[in-house]
């Protein structure tokens, strides 16, 4: 059996009981990042005092190596081991490793169930104060600007269609800056919402017209939502 376990996606107080019994008694864990894993199982050991299958694999689960990895975690799942996939943070798939081995699991009839939890997508849509009843996640934005740019003019377009659609995408801190310079140079002006850290210490959401927002300095995790 698969299991797809969501993460805390910054307070390990978001972990819930069924998402640490579930990793606990896993026969392999496939991990995105093996030492932040490390960290979540000891706060899973600290805060419910769970005790881990003593025979329990670690293995490195990220992007470049899903394809490679996959034939030998679908025996893995054929002889009958239970297996949970993990991201750094937040649930798996979203713009995180795990597609594949979904895919591949409903071709081969494998069961599989998600243990739910956090999304960062889906707290910056709540905290950037828009109205969510309709929205787009686009992933990460594109680093290239001529890329953004055409994005940019189908994001208008669809506005025009969709009135009320809020959009969310993930950026770099180191690029925002000047993804917000292409969004003044397109002639759009939304209102946004910059949503930094969020469950974490520092965890700030910030508000307002391109232009403004242009001013500022950005570090940190960021989720983008556009109205």
């Amino acid at each position: 059996m698969l299991y797809i376990v969501s993460t805390p996606i910054g307070n390990l107080d978001d972990l819930s009981l069924r998402q640490a019994k579930t990793v606990a008694v896993s026969d392999i864990i496939l991990a995105e990042d093996t030492r932040s894993f490390q960290t979540l199982k000891s706060g899973i050991i600290q805060r419910f005092s769970l005790s881990f299958n003593p025979r329990q694999k670690l293995i490195s689960y990220y992007k470049e190596k899903e394809f490679e990895k996959l034939p030998a975690i679908i025996d893995e799942l054929k002889q009958g081991k239970t297996v949970s996939l993990v991201s750094e943070s937040g649930t798996p798939l979203i713009s995180d490793p795990g597609y594949l081995l979904v895919k591949s699991v409903l071709h081969e009839q494998i069961p599989f169930t998600l243990v739910p939890g956090p999304v960062s997508l889906v707290a910056a849509l709540v905290m950037s104060g828009f109205n969510p009843k309709q929205f787009m996640f686009l992933g990460f934005l594109p680093k290239n600007k001529s890329e953004i740019a055409q994005l940019l003019n189908k994001l208008i377009l669809i506005k025009g269609i969709l009135k009320d659609i809020v959009f969310i995408a993930f950026e770099s801190s180191k690029r925002i800056n000047t993804t917000l310079s292409l969004i003044i140079a397109s002639g759009w002006n939304p209102d946004i919402a910059i949503a930094r850290e969020v469950t974490k210490k520092f965890e700030e959401v910030v508000r307002g017209k391109p232009a403004e927002l242009i001013k500022q300095t950005f570090k940190g995790e960021i989720t983008l939502v556009i109205r």
